[in-house]
C-alpha cells in the first residue's frame, strides 16, 4: 500500500515538472519528463510493484535467489576447469597419444620432420652447416673493419 502511494506520488510531480518544462516552451524535454513519469503508475496498475514488494520480504525467496547463484558459480567453475585442463579425458588420453606418437628419439641430435619431408636428407643439413662455417670468420672480420674505421674516423 505504501509503495503504490509513494509511486503515485513520484508521477504526480514529475507530471508537474513536465508541465512547468512545458510552459517554458520545450515540449520536447517535457514529453520525455511525462513519459517517464507515467512508468511507476503504470507499475503500480499492473502488478510488478506488488510482486516486487512479495520477493523482496519473503526469506525463502531470497533462499531461491541464492540457491541460483551457487549454481551459476558451480557452472562457471567447471568451465574454467575444463578449458584449462584440455577437455574431457577423452581429449587429453587423444593428445597423450599423439604427442607420444610424434616424439623426437632421445639420441637425435636434431628434431624429427616427420615421414615424406623433402628437407629431411642429411646431405641437405650439411650444406648449410659448411656455408655458414666459411661465411662466419669473413662477416666477423668485416664487423671489426668497419669498427675500426668507426674509431679512426673519431681519433680514438
Amino acid at each position: 500500500m505504501l509503495a503504490e502511494t509513494m509511486c503515485s506520488a513520484v508521477s504526480a510531480a514529475g507530471l508537474g515538472i513536465a508541465a512547468v518544462t512545458a510552459y517554458r516552451k520545450r515540449f520536447l524535454t517535457a514529453t520525455r519528463i511525462a513519459a517517464y513519469s507515467l512508468v511507476p503508475v503504470g507499475l503500480v496498475l499492473t502488478g510488478v510493484v506488488k510482486w516486487v514488494s512479495d520477493v523482496a520480504f519473503k526469506p525463502s525467496v531470497w533462499l531461491g535467489f541464492g540457491l541460483l547463484g551457487v549454481a551459476w558459480l558451480l557452472f562457471m567453475i567447471t568451465r574454467a576447469v575444463e578449458r584449462r585442463g584440455g577437455g574431457g579425458r577423452k581429449e587429453r588420453r587423444a593428445a597423450a597419444r599423439a604427442a607420444r606418437g610424434e616424439a623426437v628419439e632421445p639420441a637425435a641430435s636434431a628434431p624429427s620432420l616427420g615421414a615424406g619431408s623433402p628437407a629431411g636428407g642429411a646431405s641437405s643439413r650439411a650444406k648449410p652447416a659448411k656455408q655458414g662455417r666459411q661465411s662466419a670468420p669473413a662477416g666477423a672480420g668485416e664487423d671489426f673493419s668497419d669498427i675500426e674505421a668507426i674509431l679512426k674516423k673519431h681519433g680514438i
